[in-house]
């Protein structure tokens, strides 16, 4: 039964990645309906009779969710029908996966830190908008690719999607303000791990720790980023490259490391 309402997520999500854009209406309808039962099923996953479950693709399957959410706000107010065919069908694998690899329990949250709870929904938070911003990324390297195409060159119904998306400039100020708030986020994230940390072990940083180590790297990568852009005018390609190179260190960092212990070594949480 469990796998079947999460197909059925999944299935909504790849009805509104396929369907002509003439049917936005529907596209948009069976998108809030995939996102409210991905919601659903996530929820009862999550909780677990009073414990938390945890694992790389809850949380994997939880950033796409709040993913699908932003791409469906942000396309509200600008034409960026183009992250439609990049974010929905990653969140449709994303949503089954929580069936096939359940992760593991963490007792009640009453034995733990308060900060615990609130660091995992900042990290969530953060994971997620950097998420969208890595594909707000890739949809500005396919346009900036388009627009050094010949004119002659054939379009497809991709090419179609990014002619009708907003101007460059207006992208990339669009990347940049998602990156911004990711990183306020991901800096949130850092402080309150550090504190709970600290609060745990003993210290603040454990650097044995290799979600640490990532997560503090791709911290590094944005912040850099942000800063290039205010103090060098970064743009165009560096602003693409340290984009998706911090998200995939951000990757690696939880969803990485945990599919490592969980799925090749068969380790529970640690």
């Amino acid at each position: 039964m469990r796998i079947l309402i999460f197909s059925l997520a999944a299935g909504l999500y790849l009805l509104g990645t396929f369907l002509p854009q003439r049917y936005r209406a529907v596209i948009s309808a069976s998108v809030v309906a995939g996102w409210l039962l991905h919601a659903a099923t996530l929820s009862s996953e999550i909780d677990s009779h009073g414990a938390l479950r945890i694992g790389f693709a809850v949380m994997l399957s939880v950033t796409l969710w709040v993913s699908v959410a932003a791409y469906w706000l942000e396309n509200r107010n600008f034409s960026l029908d183009g992250l439609r065919v990049l974010v929905l069908p990653c969140a449709a694998v994303a949503a089954v996966l929580p069936a096939l690899f359940p992760g593991s329990i963490v007792p009640a949250l009453e034995g733990k830190s308060p900060l615990f709870s609130w660091h995992i929904v900042i990290a969530m938070l953060a994971y997620s908008t950097l998420t969208i911003a890595a594909f707000h990324a890739v949809l500005m390297a396919l346009q900036e690719s388009r627009l050094h195409m010949r004119a002659s060159a054939k379009s497809g119904w991709l090419a179609a999607m990014i002619d009708r998306l907003p101007a460059i400039l207006t992208m990339e100020k669009l990347l940049f303000r998602l990156i911004a708030f990711g990183f306020v986020l991901l800096t949130l994230t850092v402080l309150s791990g550090a504190v709970f940390s600290e609060q745990l072990f003993g210290k603040a940083f454990n650097w044995k720790d290799h979600k640490m180590v990532f997560t503090l790297l791709s911290w590094a990568l944005f912040g850099l980023l942000l800063a290039g852009r205010k103090w060098r005018g970064w743009r165009g390609k560096m602003a693409l490259r340290f984009t998706l190179s911090g998200f995939a260190t951000l990757l690696l960092a939880y969803v990485g490391s945990r599919f490592v212990l969980e799925v090749i070594l068969h380790r529970g949480l640690t």
